[in-house]
């Protein structure tokens, strides 16, 4: 705001989608972002607006600027990242030794004819070596395509083919719930018949020599290599990543990110709504294989921030392990879902044992929030007086769309702003602007760090993002804006609900229910009825420990929702399930249960992390307590 010379945060806002060249030239100087050329220009639209051009002209490989902390102010001897096992053991890297571990792991890379602009798989655990590994890739040109550390071999198969992948960096397994999980049958087993795949570099124990591909092991690759002096130079629309997400029909769609996008959008956002610079200490546990993974160790060493690596449960041995974890750390920012925040409240005081002075912000991030559980969040583990910053965006955008700010006030479950450079609304069908109803989430014009497209698949990217309303970036993301600027999310677009010719979010009717004491999670979704066109069904697990019986916890739910929402939107049904099916980041499978639920084909499951929480849903659709 000072830089710009802005009063409010209002008018930043404002100024930053009226004049987005500005603001950005003020961000990057300000995030001292690493240009190898610089430039004058902003944005290239000569294809249009799906498919801007940004920064042309100029030159950057973004792993520039995360090293360049490393020279700042003998900044070496920072601390770069530090990695929590399961199992207590812990290691830590400084700047100056990541860059020579990133530079040689590099050089290692070109010695097995890693080249510019080929992808590589990266199936691994949180830790110092994902970093390195994705860094590494980035200094050559490479692209990395991040795979859920739970994928199986059809799903990890899938997208090295969708992308004809050179190679695969894998874990050879890892400790869950003490529990060693292995990983490598189901990765030889996935790469075995890849065309152009040329190799599979093993990180860990337990690899064993196998036919097919050339196997390689992780110590050795680097061992006799000698440091490449400079990362590869790159243009900003150059791509970094390809990054595949489930849709709701179809093969999974690999996004691609650029070293002019994401990693620029990830650094404001860092500043603007973390609040994040030199001496924090950043921890997010978030597996490498979602985008979540690459977003939060961007926000901390692209900001000069010492980042924290969990690659556990984090329950596990017990509640107490993410306390635990910010006091033997000091961490000052820590991010979570919802869904863990819940199972935190759940088991206070376990959960708060360990010292947690250390905190400064709270994120959550991965799902709607009740407005309860976010208070309890803020209230508890944050102890009153950190900010709780929510922050909503997506695998296809980088970073936010929406979020909040510090310097404004934080409505609990809400956004108290759009980010800024984004021109973000909410709209009708017609694209028409909406306030105070629902409404659909969409960004008026191209912004820094949209996904470049699918790769190699134009058409699905523009069918997804730009068909609905021409010339608008439709999200798929349903809204409410408030006239004093707040947001609410309230679902996705698909999973809207339309009771009584009333259109309601799925998150609306949750947050009724996750204010009962007796309820530790919730889903609705809509089911086909023959005479009101669509009735409510709603999902709930039960608290054995407030003593309800499943009858008695489906009136109360029934009489809650009635009272909070209106007579019209009273569940048809209740069913009490052991769990919901989530994917690995913790967001509710509301497509799958409504598939299950109603009979209908599932479609991708290779996001889910629970499949038998199907079997519950299914048994459900046979019950009928009203």
């Amino acid at each position: 705001m000072r830089l710009m010379d802005t009063a409010s945060f209002d008018e930043l806002y404002a100024l930053s989608v009226e004049r987005p060249g500005d603001y950005w030239e003020v961000v990057l100087r300000y995030c001292d972002i690493v240009w190898e050329r610089p430039g004058a220009i902003y944005l290239d639209e000569a294809r249009g607006a799906p498919f801007p051009n940004w920064f042309p002209g100029r030159r950057l490989n973004w792993v520039s600027s995360v090293f360049a902390w490393a020279d700042r102010d003998q900044g070496g001897s920072c601390l770069a990242v530090i990695a929590e096992r399961e199992n207590g053991t812990t290691e830590s890297i400084d700047r100056a030794g990541l860059l020579r571990q990133v530079a040689t792991f590099a050089a290692g890379l070109r010695g097995l004819g890693v080249a510019r602009g080929d992808r590589v798989g990266l199936l691994m655990e949180s830790g110092i070596e994902a970093c390195v590994a994705v860094l590494a890739l980035s200094w050559l040109g490479a692209i990395v395509v991040p795979l859920f550390s739970g994928f199986g071999a059809e799903a990890i198969g899938s997208r090295l083919a969708g992308c004809k992948a050179r190679g695969l960096i894998s874990t050879t397994g890892f400790h869950r719930r003490g529990q060693w999980i292995d990983k490598t049958a189901a990765v030889r087993a996935a790469t075995a018949d890849l065309e152009a795949f040329a190799f599979t570099l093993w990180k860990g124990p337990h690899a064993t020599p196998s036919t097919g591909s050339a196997q390689h092991d992780w110590d050795e690759v680097a061992r006799n290599a000698r440091p490449l002096r400079e990362p590869e130079s790159m243009a900003p629309d150059d791509p970094f990543m390809v990054i595949y997400t489930s849709g709701t029909t179809g093969k999974p769609k690999g996004a691609v990110h650029t070293h002019g996008g994401f990693p620029l959008k990830i650094a404001h956002d860092a500043a603007v709504h973390f609040d994040t610079g030199p001496g924090d200490v950043f921890c997010w546990p978030a597996d490498m294989g979602w985008i979540a993974g690459t977003l939060v160790m961007t926000s901390a060493l692209i900001r000069g921030a010492t980042l924290v690596c969990y690659d556990g449960a984090p329950d596990f041995p017990d509640w107490s392990r993410m306390s635990r974890v910010v006091a033997r750390h000091r961490v000052t920012h820590y991010g979570s879902s919802p869904t863990l925040i819940r199972g935190l409240a759940s088991h206070a005081p376990l959960s708060l044992a360990g010292d947690l002075s250390s905190l400064k912000l709270l994120i959550t991030a991965g799902e709607t929030i009740d407005p309860e559980h976010f208070d309890w969040f803020q209230q508890h583990f944050g102890d009153g007086t950190c900010p709780v910053i929510n922050y909503t965006g997506g695998t296809e955008v980088s970073g936010a769309l929406l979020a909040s700010v510090v310097v404004k006030p934080i409505t609990p479950g809400g956004f108290n702003s759009r980010s800024p450079g984004i021109e973000v609304d909410v709209v009708d069908a017609q694209g028409n602007a909406v306030m105070e109803r629902a409404g659909e989430l969409v960004v008026r014009r191209p912004f820094v760090g949209m996904t470049r497209s699918f790769w190699e698949d134009d058409e699905r990217y523009l069918q997804t993002y730009w068909s609905a309303i021409p010339g608008i970036w439709v999200h798929g993301d349903l809204a409410q804006r408030h006239a004093n600027g707040s947001f609410f999310m309230l679902g996705r677009s698909d999973d809207t609900l339309k009771l009584a010719g009333k259109r309601v979010g799925p998150a609306e009717v949750e947050a009724v229910m996750l204010e009962m004491p007796g309820v530790d999670d919730a889903a609705a979704i809509g089911v086909a009825d023959p005479l009101k066109g669509e009735k409510l069904v709603v999902f709930v697990v039960a608290n054995a420990a407030k003593g309800a019986t499943d009858a008695e916890l489906s009136l109360g739910v029934q009489a809650r929702v009635a009272e909070r929402l209106g007579k019209a939107f009273r569940p048809a049904r209740v069913h009490v399930v052991q769990e919901l099916p989530k994917t690995r980041t913790a967001k509710t499978m509301r497509r799958l249960i409504r598939s299950a639920y109603c009979g209908n084909p599932l479609g991708d499951l290779t996001a889910l992390a629970n499949p038998a929480a199907l079997d519950g849903i299914r048994d459900a659709a046979n019950e009928s307590i009203d």
